[in-house]
């Protein structure tokens, strides 16, 4: 919205205040007037009289003025919501002002009204409360359960009567005279002035008064017939105060006790009093409701007045005082969206508004003055950090940044393949859970004072271990803390490459010393056996084993000295396009054949599997893994070996690689030191070498590959899986990067 749109309106809204502000005064005036008017006439303060006429009248007149200031507010109201539509500033606080005016007025109403409708009341008829009122309500009912509760005993009482009776059948039967004392006893100890035992009929048999009662009512055939065997029946007397009950005599063949006791007279005359004073009560509270009701009428439409008047001055307080907010808002709004060069217009009489106006630009030129060099600095500070992240994303070694309470701040994708953990999960945890092999020469950086020091740790990520060279940097920052920066280089690589270069070099010479003399030694042998062996006759058999062993002896020498040869003097693989599945194929038929006892299983694409190799490596490299397979189930002892099993499987899915794994339930690899099996003269078999692993990874890598030993996936045993290129485009950036590791190992 702009200015000129704020302009017009508020001139629009002046103009109608000014329009309609005689109009209200007056009205909000005579309404006010009027309400106290009726106030001191109802109150009796005034020579007129409150009668009906004058009630009426009163009535009608505070109507039309609560009508015309309902229409006044409700003109104001339709203006303010329309502002409150278009978006104008402040609208908001035009409605909590009004709300706030309407609060504060009508809470005095509410609280006068309601001490006026209880001193009414209370004046009116200080009888009329509550309790009195539920005192009155249940007097009926406790006369009621009185007399209910009378006969509920006599009932009772009657009931253990007739139970002494039937149990005096038998005396009844020998000696009347005897039972009519046991039934004389029992009527004074039971408190029955009269009982008798009656015949159906209603013929007495036998009565005992023992006290004379006046207008005591015969049984009537009907009172005779109800009787029951289970419960007394107990008869209200129609006149006078006297309980009856009957119940049959089961012993007595059917014959019928009849009780009456006389009762307070009380019990009987009280409910019918009760209940005529209950109605009464109730009529005069009728009554009461009326004036009530008259005098509340009343007193809410003067606080209806009072409200509508509070509304009224609540709604030309708040266009006064909008005004300038209004503007300010507006401003502020365009500060928001970034424009600090808005100023505020301030007019005189607008007092502390006014004030807040002319601070509120002086706060915008200096925000301005800020902002702008803010924005400088920004701008520099971003370059530095793209330059910052450009220079890490390209860096070979990781690198880690870390606060003064050890937590990691910043990593670069090295890091991330370095620890084969993702960046979300690194940043923001503790060094120490990250990589714990660290902790030691972190705690000698932070005692210390030195800004510089590094060592070589081993670390292990999925099965791998790996071998980082670790640099640790201090910064000094402006609390007095210090942050370090931790530098990870992975050399691996390098010394694997720096050891199979020496062994490489120490199997040179370990052929080249001993290879000369093998074949005179094992001539001479050979020679002496022919020469002697028919000249001597004693210990031949001596004799021949010597000769045996030497001969079996050299020739093992001279395997070793072929293994040594072969992994000084590795020939460079011949590449052509071949079919690797084919080729594994026919290893795993030789296997086979050799060693039938194991069960060997295949699973290769039912295509074949064409990639730039060279066969006769390769196939040098399978048959090698799966010899030290069958090798490994042997050396499981035949108890604890179970189904020998080897599994081959040629995983072609992988975009750039096609994966080999050969699986055997054999012992397994060792858990720690399984990497450095791929070094030179590392083994764990008695009479190995130790130079089948590193030759195999040694035709992995010329060809673009590795390998890794891991655990069998299904249980016992160990698997190797091996790794080769599908395309030459792959093995030539392998070997690219093979050979900058070559360069930087030379430069080292």
């Amino acid at each position: 919205m702009t200015d000129q749109t704020l302009n017009e309106q508020r001139q629009g809204a002046e103009q109608a205040q000014g329009g309609l502000g005689w109009l209200g005064y007056v009205a909000v005036l005579a309404a006010l007037g009027s309400a106290l008017t009726t106030f001191l006439v109802l109150a009796g303060a005034t020579p007129i009289l409150p009668t009906h006429n004058v009630v009426v009248w009163l009535f009608i007149l505070n109507g039309i003025l609560i009508l015309l200031l309902l229409g006044i507010v409700a003109w104001q109201a339709r203006k303010l919501i329309r502002e409150h539509r278009a978006g104008a500033a402040a609208a908001g606080l035009h409605v909590r002002i009004v709300g706030l005016f309407s609060l504060v007025a009508v809470l005095p109403a509410i609280l006068v009204a309601g001490v006026a409708t209880v001193t009414l009341e209370r004046g009116l008829d200080p009888w009329f409360t509550g309790s009195l009122k539920e005192l009155m309500l249940n007097t009926v009912e406790i006369a009621r359960s009185y007399r209910e509760v009378q006969c509920r005993t006599l009932a009772r009482e009657t009931q253990l009567m007739a139970a002494d009776l039937n149990r005096a059948k038998v005396l009844y039967d020998a000696d009347r005279k005897l039972f009519r004392e046991f039934m004389n006893s029992r009527a004074v100890f039971l408190g029955f002035p009269l009982a008798m035992i009656l015949e159906p009929n209603g013929t007495v048999v036998e009565k005992i008064e023992a006290k004379k009662l006046e207008g005591v009512p015969d049984a009537t055939p009907e009172d005779l017939q109800e009787a029951s065997n289970q419960e007394a029946l107990c008869l209200f007397p129609r006149n006078g105060n006297i309980f009856r009950s009957v119940l049959k005599l089961e012993a007595h063949g059917g014959r019928i006790l009849y009780i009456a006791r006389e009762v307070d007279p009380r019990a009987i005359e009280f409910p019918p009093v009760a209940e005529a004073g209950v109605a009464l009560y109730e009529a005069l509270d009728q009554k009461k409701a009326g004036i009530q009701i008259a005098f509340a009428s009343m007193f809410t439409l003067i606080a209806l007045i009072v409200l509508l008047s509070a509304i009224w001055f609540g709604l030309n307080f708040a266009n006064r005082l909008v005004a300038p907010i209004r503007r300010l808002i507006h401003a502020t709004d365009q500060v928001a969206t970034g424009n600090f060069y808005v100023q505020v217009p301030v007019k005189r009489g607008e007092g502390d508004l006014g004030h807040l106006g002319e601070t509120f630009n002086k706060m915008t030129s200096e925000l301005r003055r800020q902002h702008d060099g803010l924005t400088a600095a920004s701008e520099v500070i971003d370059r530095r950090r793209r330059f910052t992240e450009a220079v890490l994303a390209g860096v070979s070694a990781g690198v880690i940044g870390i606060n003064a309470r050890g937590l990691i701040t910043i990593v670069n994708p090295s890091t991330e393949a370095v620890l084969q953990t993702s960046r979300e999960e690194l940043v923001g945890r503790p060094i120490t859970e990250v990589l714990p092999e660290v902790t030691k020469l972190l705690l000698e950086m932070i005692q210390g004072r030195q800004r510089l020091m590094q060592e070589q740790i081993q670390i292990s990520r999925k099965g791998k271990e790996r071998t980082i060279n670790v640099r640790v940097t201090s910064e000094q920052t402006r609390n007095g803390k210090r942050d370090l920066v931790i530098t990870l280089d992975d050399i691996t690589d390098l010394v694997v490459a720096q050891r199979t270069s020496a062994w490489a070099d120490v199997a040179r010479r370990i052929a080249h010393e001993i290879k000369n003399p093998l074949t005179p030694i094992q001539l001479s042998a050979e020679r002496i056996r022919r020469k002697y062996g028919k000249i001597i006759t004693t210990d031949r058999e001596v004799f021949d084993q010597c000769t045996d062993t030497i001969v079996r002896q050299v020739d093992d020498i001279k395997r070793m000295v072929d293994e040594f040869s072969s992994f000084a003097r590795m020939p460079k693989p011949t590449i052509g396009q071949e079919d690797l599945a084919e080729t594994i194929r026919q290893v795993v038929f030789m296997m086979r054949i050799a060693h039938p006892e194991i069960e060997f299983v295949d699973q290769f694409p039912p295509a074949p599997v064409v990639a730039p190799f060279d066969r006769r490596l390769i196939s040098q490299a399978v048959t090698n893994i799966v010899k030290n397979a069958t090798e490994a189930i042997a050396a499981v002892p035949e108890d604890e070996r179970g189904q020998p099993q080897i599994t081959v499987t040629l995983d072609d899915t992988h975009p750039d690689y096609l994966i080999l794994a050969v699986t055997d339930n054999g012992k397994g690899f060792p858990v720690e030191g399984r990497q450095r099996l791929l070094e030179p003269y590392m083994t764990t078999r008695d009479g190995g070498t130790g130079l089948g692993l590193p030759i195999v990874a040694k035709i992995l890598e010329d060809h673009g590959g590795g390998m890794d030993l891991v655990d069998n996936p299904t249980g016992r045993g160990g698997q190797v899986r091996m790794w080769i290129p599908k395309t030459k485009q792959v093995a030539e950036e392998v070997s690219a990067t093979s050979d900058r590791n070559e360069n930087r190992r030379a430069s080292l």
